[in-house]
Order: C-alpha cells, then structure tokens, then sequence
C-alpha cells in the first residue's frame, strides 16, 4: 500500500465517521453511541434480566451452530451434562467435553473447534481464566475461536476485571434456555461479521482484512464497534502506525470510547511519545480503575521512560484490583527487582508459582526470579527451598536443568562457593549452546542475570560468548539496549561495541550472499541463503525481514506454494514482534497482499491455480 493509498484510507474513514451530511453523521454517530453504550454495559449482571423460559431456539440459531465443532470445559458433570443437552437442543452434533484445563489443552492442540464453553471453576488448581490466559499467550486458539465463559456472579468481578484477556462472551449462572440462546445468537453474529476477516488474517492478508472491516461496517452495523477496533488493530499489525494514531483520533471525535483512547495511547507509545500516552493512560485509569490492560501498558511506558519504580508501583495498583493475571504478577516483579524493592518481587513471584501450579506452562525462570529475590534478603534456607522445589516440580525438562544450574550458582555465588559457582554457569553456559543436545533458551532478561554471574565469577570468556549468542537470538532494541548498559556499568563499553559491531557486519554479509543470488535470478539459493541466515540469527528483525522477503520473491517468480507463504507469515509475525514499530512491516504486508490477489488465494490458504515454475 502506498503513502497516496495510506491516505486515501484516512479520508474513507473521515467520510465515515464525518459525513458532509449533518442528517447522516448524526445518524451514524448515533449508531456508534448506542453500541458503544451495550458494549460497556456488556459484563452486567443485569443483562441476565428476566429469563425466557420455555422458548424454543430460533431456526436461525440452530442453522448457524449446527455445523460447528464445539468444546465444553467442565469438570463437574452435572455441568458437562447441562451444556451438551442445551447444545444438543440446537442441533448441535459435534460436542467434545474436557474434564480440566490440561485436557483441553491437549484437545485444542489436536484439532480446531469454533466455540468453547469453559466452566470458570474447574477445580483442578487452574480457573477458567487461567485457561484464556494460556491459550491467548501461546497461541493455541485462532482468533476465529470463540471462548465462552460460564460464571457464577461471585466470580463474575475475575471475570471482567482482566479486560485485555476477557472472554468473546459470558453466561452467569444458573444457566437457563432463554438466556443461552441469546448469548448464542450475539455471539454467532458476532462470529458472522468478523469470520471473513480473521479468516484473512489467517492467511496474512492483513490488508486485505483492512479492507473487509471497511466494507462491512455498513452490512454489519450491529458490530460496528468490533469493526472499527479490528481495522485499528490491523493498521498497527502491518506497521502503519500513523494510519491506526489517526483513526482512533476520528473515532474520538465522534464518541468517548475508552478502548479507542487506550489504542491511540499505544501507537503513541510504539512512536516513542511517551509523555502523551502516559496522560492518555493515567486519564483512562482515572475515568475506569478496572481498565487493566491501561495499567499494563501505563507500567510498560515508565519503564521504557526508565522509571522502573514507577512503573512498579502501577502494577502494584493493577495487582491489587486484579491479582489473577499471571503476566501482570510476572512483570511486577521483575520491576520490583530493577527497582530494588525486593520484598514486593518475593511476594510476586511466590504469587506467580502458586497461581501456575495447575498450569501446563509453568516457567522455570518463575523460580529463578524468587530465588534471586530471596537471596536479595539473605534468605538462604528460603532459596534453597524453591531450588529443591525446581527440580522437584519440573526436573527432566531442559530449560528446567538450565534454570536449575542458574539457580545454583546464585546461591553458591552468595555464599562464597565460587567454585561450585563457576562450575555450575559452565554447566548453564553450555545448556544455552546450540549444537548442545537438550539445548534451551533463557528469557532475554534472565540471560542478562546469567551473564552478570559470569562476569562477576571472573567468567570473561563464557560471559563474552553469552552475549554474542544473545545478541544473534534477540536482536530487538530492547535487548541490545539492556546488553549495551550491562557492559557499560561493568567498563566494558569496548567490547560492546565491538560484539555489535561484529553482528552488523555478519547481518549484512549475510543479506548480501542473499540478494545477490536473487540479482542473478538464482532464487531457489537465495532462499537457502536467506533460511539458513535466520537460523543463525533467529532474533534479528533484519535478518527475519529478508528471509521473509526471499520466501515471497521465489513464490513471485516460482509460482504459489501454501508452505512458503506460511513460513512467511510467521517470519512477518515474528519480525513484528520484535519491531513493532519498522516501515518495514507495510512492504512485506504489501507484497504478501499483491501474491495473493494475483494467485487468487482462498481464505484456506490455497490458491485456485498454481502457476507454473518460470
């Protein structure tokens, strides 16, 4: 897309939003108002109102759930029982039940369902929210799967407060058949209006979805809202950070919407004006203490503002509205110990190992972290604890070993063992190498504490190796930033430099082996030169660009293959996580977008001809 059609966007959306007809804009404003009024109403309890009973589902309803794949999450079977005869009463056929968290999981991994309808009690250690958390934070569930939560209205404030991770829908307790069915039919139009472009997204036409969410806000105003938020979203996805800034200042100006005002506070931040989205945020938290996701990024952007305590007190306030959330717990305390307030880091990562023990993801370095607090305090017998309870609990699993040996040589490094100190970050550094079998990989964070360690131990060689390794796997600018002070504060600003210096020059021999097999119309080795590049350095954003680039060059010149055009999205996702912010994001959503026009790709990810080699 380029800058004339970035524009051209600005104005449909100006033309939608402020129509030159007063008539019309009043109407549209209007529409947007009342949804927006629903949609803050969306979690009363009050919405359960008078029950419908008796009323047998619509023939719309059963026509739109008849087809689709369904899981029920509950482990009392009384509940099980109750969902799969409402279900079945709409002619719902293809229903699988879990008993427990770790069941479902393990079903979601094996298959796609369209709905799930999860108990928030689950009784085996994880609620239904931790439930949401884990499958949005490691992606088991698409988009195009909607969670439906099942919630008594003592639970109903877990439910709700965590705004950022809440459920496509919700249905308090006792479930009735008046009320279900109307949830049912809100949630599958939902579904109806948004399938086409999540489907798109799907396959990485993310300009593409762009352009659906705007044909569709007239043909489904009832999700004008939905609508409108998507394409927001979907601007910032490609990189288009202007173009999403100035459409959340159009909607503003139609209507207050908190969500509007917390996305244009994070395009602020992605730009780097943290002082305008730090009072965007602080006035959002002040007009809704329940809004968590504006505590999350308000700490984020203190603490990229190298205010860590500050930030560490915001998510000490959103822990106190909302402590359930895992992530938030992590990030507290991993503040809490930047800033030096150790005791708030203890608490939170005890917080973090309580609440993930029924997890299937629990994360070694939650350990860590608490052992390093606790020795902060000079609680050895504590510390030695949560390292037996580390290799108790997740012993076997190779990060586990990683963490463990990290763990150890903390504590012996405390207590003046430094040679079982030295042999210990030995035994780490060689767990984090590659071409080790059972190799893992540590968090850029707790990288940094592994390569302190070794510094401090008198470890140059082992500490200079870490940092050339991570700067290859996590070469975003927060980690190059967080590797440059570590040196710096040790006197080591030279070396640095030169390991920096020495990557660059590799990143662009690399590319260059790349292009010029490309000039010379060798693509098939230009691709082999750029995958084997991102394999070296599978956190560089430059690397992954160009290896990302390679792929849809050869489908350009080659012809469509699904496999190729899927390596490129997630290289384009993983490129995106790293920099956010690059204009580097709009060329590769473009080129994706012009192969899949010009193939005549379906939403599946096939194309309708496959065109020949050249």
């Amino acid at each position: 897309m380029t800058g004339q059609s970035s524009r051209d966007e600005s104005g449909q959306i100006q033309s939608s939003l402020q129509s030159p007809c007063p008539r019309l804009r009043e109407e549209r404003s209007t529409r947007i108002i009342v949804r927006q009024r629903a949609e803050s109403r969306r979690f009363s309890p009050l919405l359960n109102g008078p029950l419908i009973k008796g009323v047998p589902p619509s023939i719309s309803t059963m026509t739109r759930l008849a087809a689709l794949q369904v899981l029920v999450v509950a482990s009392a079977p009384a509940r099980r029982l109750q969902l799969r005869s409402l279900l079945a009463s709409f002619e719902v056929e293809a229903i699988q039940s879990a008993i427990s968290a770790a069941s479902a999981v393990r079903l979601l991994r094996q298959q796609h369902y369209d709905i799930i309808f999860c108990d928030y009690d689950l009784g085996d250690g994880q609620d239904g929210q931790h439930l949401l958390e884990d499958l949005r934070q490691h992606e088991i569930i698409p988009p195009d799967t909607l969670f439906v939560m099942i919630t008594s209205e003592r639970n109903y404030e877990r439910v709700v407060s965590a705004a950022e991770l809440a459920p496509d829908d919700y249905i308090l307790t006792p479930v009735v058949a008046g009320l279900f069915q109307r949830r049912l039919d809100h949630i599958m139009g939902k579904r109806e209006a948004l399938l086409p472009a999540w489907r798109l997204m799907a396959i990485g036409d993310w300009l593409g979805a762009i352009d659906y969410c705007k044909r569709a806000e007239n043909a489904h105003s009832s999700y004008l809202i939905e609508l409108l938020r998507l394409r927001a979203e979907l601007h910032c996805t490609v990189g288009q950070i202007d173009e999403a800034e100035t459409t959340y200042r159009e909607i503003l100006a139609s209507l207050r919407s908190p969500w509007a005002k917390f996305g244009l506070a994070r395009t602020l931040a992605l730009k780097k004006q943290y002082a305008e989205a730090d009072s965007l945020l602080t006035e959002i938290i002040a007009e809704n203490n329940q809004f968590m996701a504006a505590y999350d990024l308000l700490a984020q952007v203190r603490a990229d503002s190298d205010q860590n305590a500050a930030a560490c007190e915001v998510l000490k306030t959103a822990a106190g509205h909302s402590p359930w959330r895992l992530g938030r717990q992590r990030r507290l305390g991993e503040l809490a110990l930047l800033s030096g307030d150790i005791a708030t880091a203890e608490t939170a990562f005890g917080e973090v190992l309580q609440q993930s023990a029924g997890s299937s993801f629990r994360d070694p370095e939650d350990h860590v972290r608490l052992i390093q607090s606790q020795l902060a305090q000079n609680k050895l017998d504590a510390a030695q604890e949560t390292l037996d309870a580390l290799e108790r609990e997740l012993g076997g699993q190779p990060k586990a070993e990683l963490c463990r040996m990290l763990a150890s040589a903390m504590l012996h490094t405390h207590t003046g063992n430094n040679d079982r100190a030295r042999a210990d970050l030995t035994a780490a550094a060689q767990l984090t190498n590659p071409l080790t079998p059972g190799a893992a990989t540590l968090s850029p964070g707790l990288a940094q504490e592994l390569i302190k360690t070794c510094f401090d131990q008198q470890l140059g060689k082992i500490g200079t190796e870490l940092v050339d390794n991570i700067l290859r796997t996590s070469g975003d600018e927060r980690t190059v930033a967080g590797m440059r002070s570590l040196l710096q504060i040790r006197g080591m600003a030279q070396l640095s430099q030169q390991i920096e210096q020495r990557i660059q020059a590799e990143v662009r021999n690399l590319v260059a082996v790349g292009a010029e097999r490309a000039h010379a119309g060798d693509h098939d080795g230009a691709l082999s030169a750029m995958m084997n590049a991102a394999r070296k350095m599978p956190g560089h954003p430059v690397v992954l660009f160009n290896a990302a680039l390679a792929l849809l060059r050869h489908i350009e010149h080659k012809g469509w293959n699904d496999t190729f055009a899927r390596q490129a999205r997630l290289l384009i996702e993983r490129t995106r996580a790293l920099a956010p912010a690059s204009d580097r994001l709009i060329a590769l959503a473009q080129f994706m977008h012009l192969l899949i026009e010009r193939n005549n790709v379906h939403a599946d990810g096939t194309a309708t001809l496959e065109r020949g080699a050249d």
